[in-house]
């Protein structure tokens, strides 16, 4: 007989509401509307010269700085020589900002030299990511909290996903607009037409005609009754939302194509079923069915059945898949159980992936063991010891896309989930940067890039969680070979934020030789209603203040978690580095979570 493979996790969370925002006692302007940031029009203060070979500024500081100040003479300007590059070139400082008119005599002045080879301003270059404007963007701590969040905004300098199909191998797919955009064929490949629910058995729609049971025991002993879970779409959602528009959520692999196949309806479905599916995602041939016209580079299983082992038609559909170069992504199940237990978390050449919490603990429902390879932001709609099925923490939950509709589909929405099922697209997302940013990868080259750069728990994980939690930014720049060198400084201890204060978090950095990055990383992490009223500063051990973030008031958005990249190559890299905050307003108040320095 068939195992029966059932959603994970969906259950308790198919009925969750986002809790409703408290009212503002001293009501503040509306923010301005977000858009695409402009670069900005910086002014340019040095020049770069170089000097031809035979000409004694090539080689000689001494000759550059006479000629630097030779050439402030001629047209007015406190030319000086700073420094040579690395090719050999003068670095000239301009004595200030200048004007265009002032640049363009300071650059004539060296054409006009014969032993100038050329000459060029020294322009700047400013990091590619964006921070997305997607108006709920600031729930989605999953991606960017420094505690419990997978680091994924670091990554989309390097990777967005681009070119890479996704099969999300689940209950199908409910129309949402915050997704259309990346979602192509696929197909419909529950053989029976009473779970399939559309009067056919399999089929090229992939449409999800809901998954709700009407009567306890409907689909078995011990079945409850329940609404359609719309699961697939929230995996989707999670995987590659549309970004930057203005609307919902963001997509880990926003550039990334879903390719919903649809194998989960009423009580579940076969492992026959999910067997063929697999097998046609990644380009196989199924008997019966159409070539698949684009092949999935990923497949996405949020879905799983109790088996001590995997059974032979799983993990024959699995390996001719990585065979054909898919990676296949896994949730461990949602048991709190060893996951040996579960399959096809228990099969072989997948990415079996736990659960975690905001806080950073394995998530109470994970399931756990050796065979789990890594965890992810699974969340925690409620805690372990309130009523199994009520919603207390919905904040602390995956929100993502969904549908409304209690059983057949109806207006599209947006919903946090918790669950295995909601890790394992972190880590299908994940997967598709990987092969977007580096196509030549093997599936074991992903699971092995995804984790040897996960970093530890920062909580608890009983049973074991794999490597850890998994890095996006880390394992992108490891593949791509822009891995940063240095290592992590961390204060996680809370410092309270009052009304009209200044405050600091202090971090004793040790162990370094010579000065600080040009490109040091400030990661903080601070809860703190209306963020526009508050002013970031980094202190040098010096004492030299650099401004991370000016006091706004139209910011009314909550918490600042960010990172912020500072030039401190003129600073001592040992010493005791500080955060400061200052509030500058009424009527909020928070504290400073947690913050990092990496060298």
């Amino acid at each position: 007989m068939a195992a029966t493979a059932t959603i994970l996790g969906v259950a308790a969370t198919s009925a969750v509401a986002l809790a409703a925002a408290p009212a503002d006692p001293s009501p503040k302007p509306a923010p301005a509307s977000q858009s695409m940031t402009k670069l900005p029009a910086a002014p340019v203060d040095k020049v770069i010269v170089t000097y031809k070979s035979r000409a004694a500024e090539a080689s000689s500081n001494a000759a550059a700085k006479s000629d630097a100040a030779t050439k402030g003479t001629e047209t007015g300007e406190k030319l000086a020589f700073e420094r040579r590059l690395a090719g050999g070139a003068a670095l000239v400082d301009l004595g200030g900002e200048a004007s265009k008119k002032d640049l363009t005599e300071v650059m004539d002045a060296f054409r006009a030299d014969p032993s100038v080879a050329s000459v060029e301003p020294d322009i700047r270059a400013y990091a590619m990511a964006v921070t997305p404007n997607d108006t709920e963007y600031t729930k989605q701590w999953d991606l960017f909290e420094a505690t419990g969040g997978m680091n994924v905004p670091g990554a989309w300098d390097k990777s967005t996903g681009s070119g890479v199909t996704v099969a999300v191998i689940d209950t199908g797919y409910a129309t949402h607009s915050d997704v259309a955009g990346n979602v192509i064929s696929g197909y419909d490949f529950i053989s029976s037409s009473a779970d399939a629910r559309d009067g056919n058995g399999r089929d090229s729609n992939a449409k999800d005609e809901g998954d709700w049971n009407a009567t306890d025991g409907e689909c078995g002993l011990g079945s409850t009754a329940g609404n359609s879970s719309w699961h697939g779409t929230h995996v989707a959602g999670t995987i590659a939302a549309t970004t930057l528009n203005s609307k919902g959520v963001a997509g880990i692999a926003y550039n990334a194509k879903i390719q919903p196949v649809r194998v989960l309806g009423k009580c579940g479905g076969s492992s026959a079923d999910i067997a063929d599916a697999i097998t046609w995602a990644s380009g196989g041939s199924v008997p019966g069915v159409p070539a698949n016209p684009t092949p999935a580079k990923v497949i996405n299983m949020s879905l799983g059945g109790a088996s001590s082992t995997c059974p032979s038609v799983y993990q024959n559909a699995i390996n001719g898949a990585v065979s054909r170069g898919t990676t296949v992504v896994v949730a461990a199940g949602n048991s709190n159980a060893n996951a040996s237990g579960f399959t096809p978390a228990n099969c072989a050449n997948i990415i079996n992936v736990a659960s975690t919490s905001r806080e950073g603990n394995r998530s109470f429902y994970s399931n756990f063991g050796s065979i789990v390879d890594v965890a992810a932001p699974g969340g925690e709609t409620r805690r372990a010891t309130d009523t199994p099925g009520t919603v207390t923490t919905p904040e602390n939950g995956i929100l993502s896309t969904l549908n409304s509709g209690a059983t057949t589909q109806s207006t599209e929405n947006y919903k946090p989930y918790q669950g295995t099922s909601m890790a394992a697209p972190h880590i299908a997302g994940l997967a598709a940067l990987l092969e977007s940013a580096k196509p030549a990868l093997t599936p074991a080259d992903i699971e092995s890039a995804i984790k040897a750069n996960a970093r530890p728990l920062p909580g608890t994980c009983t049973g074991g969680c794999g490597t850890g939690i998994a890095d996006a930014a880390k394992t992108v720049n490891a593949v791509t070979g822009t891995t940063p060198g240095g290592a992590t400084f961390t204060n996680g201890t809370d410092v309270t934020i009052s009304d009209n204060s200044t405050v600091s978090s202090s971090i004793a950095v040790t162990g370094r030789t010579g000065n600080a990055p040009a490109a040091l990383k400030v990661d903080v992490d601070i809860k703190h209603t209306w963020r526009g009223d508050l002013v970031i500063d980094l202190i040098a051990p010096d004492g030299t203040v650099r401004n991370l973030k000016a006091s706004s008031g139209s910011d009314s958005a909550d918490n600042v978690l960010t990172t912020y990249t500072v030039d401190a190559s003129s600073e001592v890299a040992n010493g005791t580095w500080k955060l400061q905050v200052r509030d500058v307003a009424s009527g909020d108040t928070g504290y400073i979570d947690s913050w990092s320095l990496t060298f």
